[in-house]
């Protein structure tokens, strides 16, 4: 059961800092500084994510 949840919360990391990605380079391109702080949070909050599917995954092994 904690891989899944380990997957889980890699899968949603990976899709929140895709979602991050997209919206920084449209902040970039459009020059809208909160679009692009909206996505470096989102990027941010994806790796935090991503970290937890990780540690979740090993703490079972």
């Amino acid at each position: 059961m904690s891989e899944k949840e380990g997957f889980s919360d890699k899968l949603k990391g990976a899709v929140n800092k895709g979602k991050g990605e997209l919206k920084d380079q449209i902040g970039n391109a459009t020059n809208d500084p909160n679009k692009q702080n909206e996505g470096k949070m989102d990027k941010a909050k994806g790796n935090i994510q991503d970290k937890i599917g990780d540690f979740k995954n090993n703490t079972k092994k």
